[in-house]
Formats: C-alpha cells, sequence, structure tokens
C-alpha cells in the first residue's frame, strides 16, 4: 500500500474520531482554582462590647493582640452600625438584612424590647435569613452561640436556615426564675445541641471556651465545601460580672469585664490561626464586630462595664455609643491589610453581599433595607457608602436619621430611653457632625437648616415605611407567633 494513501487513511480516520463519533458520556470535572472557589464567611458577633473596648479602637486597659492582628492584617471599619441599643432587635437585622421594625421584633406586647423566655413569638419562619440564603448556594450552615430570635422550637435556628446549632437560646443573664411581668417560670439556662438541651443550666464560666471549640471543630469537617459560621459569643453579656474560664479570670485589668474581653481575643486569635493551618484563610471572610455597644457605668471615669469612648452615650439607647460598633473584616490576600474604612455600613449589608459574592443574589420577592458592600469590604478605590439615609429607632419611635456626617436627632415629646432629651432638655432639634464631632457635643442645627430640613424629609419616609409611635408602616411584615390556642414551653432537660 503507498505510503501517500496510508497517511491519508490515518488522517481521515483521526479527523472521525475528533469532530463526528460521539462524545464520551461524561469527563472529568475541572477542579476549579482556589480563586474561583466560593468564599467561606464567618461572623463572630460579641455581646454588648463597646467601640472602646479593645485596643484597635484605642483602649488601653484591655490587652487584645489578636485583635491588633486582625487589625493589621485586615480593615477596620469605623462607621460600622447595628439597627439596635439591644440584642433582639440588632440580631433581626443580621439574619434578615432588615430593619428589626420592617421584620416586627423591634417590639411585642409580652416581653418589650426583647424577648424572653417561655415567649410566643420569635423571627417570623417566612423570613429569609442569610444562612437559608447561602445553603441555596450549597453551602454549609452552623451556628455557635447566642440566638435570642425565638426559643419556641419553630423559631429555634435549625429552622431558620442552620445546619448545626450549638449555644443558648437567649440571653446569658436569663435564668430560672419566675418573671414578675405575667408569672411565667423561665428554665434552669439551657446549653442547646440543634433543638436537645444537653445541660442546664450551663456553665456561664466555660461558654466562651466551650463555643470556640466546637466552632473550630465545625469548621474542621467541613473545609473542603463552601461554609457559612455565625458565632454570636456570650460575653461580655447581659450580667453586671461577666464570665470567663480559669485561664483568664483575675487576670485583666479591669475586673470581669476585662478578663472576658481577653478571653473572646484569645478564642479569635485561635480560628485565625486554625484558618492559616488548614490552608483556608485566603478564601475566608471573616467579620468581627458586637450587636451593641456597652452599657458603661455612670461615672465615666469607672470602665468596669465597657467603654464606647470616644463616642457619645450607652449601649441600650439611640446615641453613636449604642449603635457605632468595633468592627474589623480579615481576608488575607484580598481584604488591603492595614486599611481602615471611613464609610458608613451596617450589619444589614452582610446578607446581600454574602449573598453575591457566594454567586447568588439577596431575596427579591421582599424589600432588603442592606445593600451590597463588598467594594468596602475590598477596598475599592473611591467606594462610598450606599446609603442616602440611616435610620435610628427605639422599639417603634423614630429617634434621628444620619445622611453622610450628618446625625439628626428629631424633637419628640416622649423622651424614655433617649441619650440626649430629658425633663431638663426640652426636646428640640439636634444635628451633630459625626465625622468631626465624635463626641457629639456640639449641636449644629441653628448653623444649617437646610441640613435639618433634608434629613426631617428623610425621616418622614422612613415613618411611612417603618412607622412611628405606634402607628404602622407600610413596609412593615409580622413577626412570628405561635398559633392561638398553642402555649409555649420551656426548653428544658429531658
Amino acid at each position: 500500500m503507498p505510503s501517500t494513501y496510508l497517511h491519508a487513511c490515518i488522517a481521515l480516520a483521526l479527523y472521525f474520531a475528533a469532530h463526528i463519533l460521539p462524545l464520551p458520556l461524561a469527563s472529568p470535572i475541572q477542579t476549579a482554582s482556589a480563586d474561583e472557589r466560593q468564599p467561606n464567611f464567618i461572623i463572630i458577633y460579641c455581646d454588648n462590647l463597646g467601640y472602646g473596648d479593645i485596643e484597635p479602637f484605642g483602649s488601653t486597659l484591655h490587652r487584645t493582640p489578636n485583635l491588633n492582628r486582625m487589625a493589621r492584617q485586615g480593615r477596620k471599619f469605623t462607621h460600622f452600625c447595628v439597627t439596635a441599643g439591644v440584642c433582639t432587635p440588632s440580631r433581626s437585622s443580621i439574619m434578615t438584612g432588615c430593619y428589626s421594625q420592617r421584620v416586627g421584633l423591634h417590639k411585642n406586647p409580652r416581653d418589650g424590647w426583647v424577648l424572653r423566655p417561655v415567649s410566643r413569638y420569635g423571627l417570623n419562619p417566612e423570613e429569609l435569613t442569610i444562612a437559608e440564603v447561602l445553603k441555596q448556594q450549597g453551602y454549609a450552615t452552623a451556628m455557635v452561640g447566642k440566638w435570642h430570635l425565638g426559643d419556641q422550637p419553630q423559631f429555634m435556628p435549625t429552622q431558620q436556615g442552620f445546619d448545626w446549632f450549638f449555644g443558648v437560646p437567649y440571653s446569658d443573664d436569663m435564668t430560672e426564675r419566675v418573671w414578675d411581668q405575667d408569672g411565667s417560670h423561665w428554665p434552669p439556662l439551657p446549653l442547646m445541641e440543634n433543638d436537645t438541651v444537653i445541660e442546664a443550666p450551663c456553665d456561664r464560666d466555660g461558654l466562651t471556651k466551650r463555643y470556640t471549640e466546637q466552632a473550630m471543630q465545625w469548621i474542621a469537617q467541613h473545609k473542603d465545601e463552601p461554609f457559612f459560621l455565625y458565632f454570636p459569643q456570650a460575653m461580655p453579656g447581659s450580667t453586671s460580672t461577666p464570665f470567663s474560664s480559669d485561664t483568664f479570670r483575675g487576670k485583666s485589668k479591669n475586673g470581669p469585664w476585662g478578663d472576658s474581653i481577653e478571653e473572646l481575643d484569645w478564642s479569635m486569635g485561635q480560628m485565625l490561626d486554625q484558618l492559616e493551618d488548614l490552608g483556608i484563610a485566603e478564601n475566608t471572610l471573616v467579620v468581627w464586630t458586637s450587636d451593641n455597644g456597652a452599657p458603661i457605668n455612670r461615672d465615666p471615669a469607672d470602665l468596669s462595664r465597657g467603654s464606647n469612648r470616644p463616642l457619645h452615650g450607652r449601649g441600650y439607647t439611640t446615641s453613636e455609643g449604642a449603635f457605632r460598633v468595633p468592627t474589623i473584616v480579615w481576608q488575607p490576600g484580598k481584604v488591603p491589610a492595614g486599611t481602615v474604612c471611613e464609610e458608613l455600613a451596617t450589619t444589614m449589608d452582610l446578607l446581600p453581599t454574602f449573598a453575591k459574592l457566594a454567586g447568588g443574589s439577596p431575596p427579591t420577592d421582599r424589600k432588603i433595607d442592606g445593600h451590597d458592600i463588598a467594594p468596602l469590604l475590598y477596598g475599592q478605590s473611591g467606594a462610598k457608602t450606599p446609603y442616602n439615609a440611616f435610620y435610628y429607632y427605639h422599639q417603634d419611635q423614630l429617634h434621628a436619621v444620619r445622611s453622610g456626617a450628618w446625625k439628626l436627632f428629631l424633637p419628640e415629646a416622649k423622651v424614655a430611653g433617649h441619650p440626649h432629651f430629658s425633663s431638663k432638655v426640652p426636646p428640640q432639634p439636634l444635628l451633630f457632625n459625626v465625622d468631626t464631632d465624635i463626641g457629639c457635643k456640639k449641636n449644629v442645627a441653628a448653623e444649617h437648616p437646610e441640613i435639618v430640613a433634608r434629613l426631617s424629609r428623610l425621616a418622614d419616609e422612613a415613618r411611612a415605611d417603618l412607622g412611628d409611635l405606634g402607628v404602622a408602616g407600610a413596609g412593615q411584615r409580622q413577626r412570628g407567633e405561635l398559633p392561638k390556642g398553642v402555649e409555649p414551653v420551656a426548653q428544658r432537660l429531658k
């Protein structure tokens, strides 16, 4: 056979093999590179930790070397806000991306401002949580720590998008008692795994250490898949003398409050080390913050219940010291190291931001108040706050509105719980530049009537949407509630 003919046959056969014959039914899946993998997300949410309680935000009292390292390797946010000065409404916002007034968890007729044990109310299961949004994108989800969004079975974390829950259903100060408000019997403070009480009363001294160990064990188990860990720490907590383990108790310069903070710092160091040891640090976005500011003592020199310095006011109010919280974001190689963001961002932004970073989108069938702040997180040049207006509510009363550098306290007839007004200080427009006057010491309303007028118009928009003083807003949704005839049950050891 002539060689030219043989070569032609071979060439024709190769052509048919490559272009005509059927392709294999299956082919090897290409492994995504580290840059193509969905990022992991971790939120550490301290309880009642103040703006001035850690070294990266100015504390000279508490030793926080691991948070110093996190700030040095990551990005500080100096205008990062929560949506309430107390636990339940603040936590509802980080879960739903909404003001608590929108999802109905700003107050209720039985519990008032925060949910109490054996309540018939909770986060409506019809709301979409950050965990549920990420589960839709294939994420493993877990929560370790304090829930405080309803202690009845249908409101608990495992019914709200979390694959696994380890922690307590409400605050560390809500221990066994008969509540004089309605005569209900609160059970011993329960430590739970998923829907089962495993210890009651739980050992509060050991919570930080135990939570850290459980969280790290879960991370190790899920290191090879995209994961979301919500880690709301118990401390410093709601008691006058926070808890800590033997290793840290009595070791700080600020009594129990300082001991608990220095143990929180240890916890963060353990987790950062683990992420690096597992080789997943560069693919894990970590956000470290607090649910609201410190309660602080009346004597400004006494820091035994925390510090919000140099901000004005205490937790549980609508002051900057209540709403503006210390925040550090960390993702080596992605978040620019040693940088500071001075733009306004809030906990409501985490849901839409994480959803987009995961390759999905936030819910479109309902209003979400948060925004995608990835440009701020990753230090994009020229990135600005997405907020034209941000609102400060005290339960169902609108106290203040912020736009840009300006914060306007509205003249209110009812002044209970107000950070500025009292029987001795009659209501009046109070305008502060919270960029240049961080302590809110100089009222410049008289000098800027046009700004007062503009922010007042923004306040009217909030009232129409989110309500004000018992008048419902058009954009409010229903809180979760047990059906009529169904009585709440206490979470107890079986």
